[in-house]
């Protein structure tokens, strides 16, 4: 019985970051941080895409960064999305955890969110602007 427990201990303390509740207006705040560089809902920004329905997005795929050829996407980024990384809730974690340490060679500056909070509300915020949750 105390093997038991000591399972549910493990558990519990390997429950993945996306099993945190989000604070959608604690994301908005955090997510300033983001919007320095990428566009939400109607604000556009020309220096990251625009995050709007990154939900169940290929990586590299968003058409107006795509659009802006070696201005847009790192080669990085787009051979991220030609090997199948699609932007789920745990992949977004993991991303906004250390974007250089998820894709190497990408060309995001930002050194990513250290606070497990503060990823789980962000994510909430943006999931507000996705069609696909």
């Amino acid at each position: 019985m105390d093997l038991v427990k000591l399972g549910g201990v493990f558990a519990v303390l390997a429950t993945p970051a996306a099993a945190l509740d989000g604070n959608v207006d604690a994301g908005k705040k955090v997510f300033a941080k983001c919007g320095v560089c990428h566009g939400i809902g109607e604000t556009k920004k020309p220096i990251g895409p625009n995050l709007n329905n990154v939900i169940g997005r290929t990586a590299g795929t968003q058409a107006d960064f795509l659009a802006k050829g070696n201005a847009g996407y790192s080669k990085a980024m787009i051979a991220a999305g030609a090997a199948g990384q699609v932007w789920t809730d745990d992949q977004i974690l993991e991303y906004i955890t250390d974007p250089k340490k998820k894709i190497p060679g990408n060309k995001m500056a930002f050194p990513g969110l250290p606070k497990e909070q503060d990823r789980a509300d962000v994510l909430a915020y943006i999931k507000t602007f996705s069609t696909a949750q």
